[in-house]
């Protein structure tokens, strides 16, 4: 039985870069946890008074979201959002490594190196480092997402353009992505936003078409051992 571990930066993140993936593969029977490294909101509010009922309202719909697509498990962590490039990598890493020995994955789902959110590329990078490629490591597929309105907006040239080489079709489970980002109402923006629930759409429709699907979502692959 497979075994999944998707490390993002904020509640929201899993299921605009891989929702239809996760709920394909609950179907097939895989044990999945999801793990958001950053707080979500603090960046909002203030360094030194966090809402409290803001970030309650975001985990809650993390809950909700997770809920409905067959999520197993989720743990919150308290870096600050949006400013993980102020805590150092090693700090970050060790939560990475914490997290596999705990669940043991053999696959991870996380951002891609080249959005242009800074926890995206933070996270990646730590999540790079706590799989290095080890005799014993349990993770064999590292696959890399895409995160409307940050992997698309980061300007050409200064970062590792995202340029898929795995796509999985997400054509009867698109209706459950959708079910789990409208959790997300707070997070969504008016169309033509790419973090919409019209440019979630046609960026699942998109990449569909590219490989003669009615949906798809899009990775990078970064490793995999056979």
């Amino acid at each position: 039985m497979k075994s999944i571990l998707i490390i993002a930066a904020h509640p929201d993140d899993e299921v605009l870069g891989c929702g239809g993936t996760i709920a394909k593969l609950a179907n097939q029977g895989a044990i999945i946890h999801a793990a958001f490294l950053a707080d979500g909101v603090s960046s909002r509010t203030g360094e030194d008074k966090l809402g409290r009922g803001v970030l309650d309202a975001r985990r809650e719909a993390a809950q909700k979201s997770c809920d409905i697509l067959h999520i197993n498990s989720l743990s919150f962590g308290d870096f600050p959002d949006n400013r993980m490039d102020a805590v150092a990598l090693l700090d970050i890493i060790r939560e990475v490594e914490r997290l596999i020995d705990l669940y043991r994955p053999d696959t991870i789902l996380t951002h891609h190196s080249g959005d242009l959110n800074v926890d995206h590329r933070r996270v990646h990078e730590a999540v790079a480092t706590a799989c290095r490629p080890q005799c014993g490591h349990p993770v064999k597929t590292l696959l890399c997402f895409e995160v409307p309105s940050s992997t698309e907006w980061q300007l050409s040239g200064s970062a590792p353009f995202f340029a898929p080489n795995w796509f999985v079709d997400i054509s009867d489970t698109l209706d459950r992505k959708f079910a789990a980002l409208d959790a997300y109402a707070a997070e969504l923006r008016d169309w033509p936003h790419p973090r919409s629930r019209q440019g979630v759409e046609h960026l699942a429709r998109w990449r569909g078409a590219t490989v003669g699907a009615e949906a798809a979502e899009a990775f990078v692959l970064g490793r995999q051992l056979t």
